[in-house]
C-alpha cells in the first residue's frame, strides 16, 4: 500500500491546529473505536478529547473552560447526553482514548482521510497579523512596508507567503516567544493563530497590541472549522448539524467565543 501524501496545506494546517491547542490527537487510533448516535443514546453520554491547559482552547479550570469544551458542552445537552471529558496531554498521542468528538476540526475531509465525519462549519479561523503598538492599521499583508519586521512560525505557509512577497520575516519556534516579543516592540507585526492572538488581546489590553485580518485573501492560510466525530455514523452527524445550526442561529456561539475575545467569524 502506498503511504498517503498531504499537500502543503494539509500538513500546516494540520499542524498549526495542534500548536495552538497544544495537542496532537490520533484521529484513526486502532486500539479505540468511537460510537454510533444509538450506542452514545445507550450510553448516555459522549465523549471529546481536549487540552486541559490550552486555553483559549480548552482548559481544567471550572471558571475559564475554554471556547472548544463550551461547545462540546452544548453539543451534549443538544443531544441530551452528559459528556465525557478526556483530558489529554501535549505530544500524547490518544491511542487508547475513546474520544467520540474533536472540537475545531478543519473542514476538509481530505485531511482525515475519511476516518472524520465532519459537521457543518461553525467558524472561520486561520492566521493572522498581530500589529504593534502605534502600527498602523492594514487589511492585508501587502500594505506592509519595507523594513517591517514580522515575525513567523518558522518554515511555516506565512513565512513562504511574506518572504515571496518580499517581506521582512524573523522566525520562531514558539508563538509565546512571538507574541511577547511583539509586545516589547521588537517586531512590527508578527504572523499567528487567530484564537491565541485574540486570547492575549483579550487578556492584556495594556498591551496595545491589535489585529488584522491581513491573510483572508490566502486560502492556504484560511479555513473554516467543524465538530470531528470519530468513526460515527451519519445519524450522529445529522443530529449535531441540528445542533450546530440552532447554536449558530440562536447566538451562543457567538456568545462563547466573545468570552474569550475571539470574534465568530461565521463561514
Amino acid at each position: 500500500m502506498k503511504p498517503s501524501i498531504r499537500s502543503p496545506r494539509q500538513l500546516t494546517v494540520r499542524a498549526l491546529i495542534c500548536a495552538c491547542a497544544g495537542l496532537w490527537l490520533s484521529t484513526a487510533a486502532p486500539t479505540a473505536h468511537a460510537r454510533t448516535l444509538a450506542e452514545v443514546k445507550a450510553l448516555g453520554a459522549i465523549s471529546v478529547c481536549l487540552n486541559p491547559d490550552a486555553l483559549p482552547y480548552s482548559s481544567n479550570k471550572p471558571e475559564t473552560p475554554g471556547f472548544q469544551l463550551e461547545l462540546a458542552r452544548e453539543i451534549a445537552s443538544g443531544l441530551d447526553l452528559s459528556l465525557s471529558v478526556e483530558w489529554i496531554l501535549p505530544r500524547r498521542r490518544a491511542k487508547v482514548v475513546n474520544c467520540d468528538m474533536l472540537v475545531d476540526r478543519v473542514n476538509d475531509p481530505n485531511m482525515s482521510d475519511g476516518r472524520l465525519f465532519l459537521s457543518h462549519p461553525y467558524q472561520t479561523s486561520g492566521v493572522v497579523l498581530g500589529m504593534s503598538r502605534g502600527a498602523a492599521p492594514i487589511s492585508d499583508y501587502s500594505e506592509l512596508q519595507a523594513g517591517q519586521k514580522v515575525g513567523v512560525m518558522v518554515n511555516s505557509i506565512a513565512s513562504m507567503v511574506l518572504g515571496k512577497a518580499g517581506k521582512t520575516v524573523s522566525p520562531y519556534a514558539f508563538q509565546a516567544d512571538l507574541i511577547e516579543d511583539l509586545e516589547k516592540d521588537r517586531l512590527y507585526a508578527g504572523a499567528v493563530s487567530s484564537a491565541s492572538m485574540s486570547y492575549y488581546i483579550h487578556q492584556h489590553p495594556e498591551s496595545g497590541l491589535t489585529l488584522a485580518y491581513a491573510f483572508d485573501n490566502e486560502p492556504e492560510l484560511r479555513w473554516e472549522i467543524s465538530i470531528g466525530l470519530r468513526n460515527s455514523d451519519q445519524a450522529l452527524v445529522d443530529a449535531v448539524n441540528v445542533i450546530v445550526d440552532r447554536l449558530l442561529a440562536d447566538g451562543t456561539i457567538s456568545r462563547i467565543y466573545r468570552r474569550y475575545g475571539v470574534e465568530h467569524r461565521v463561514p
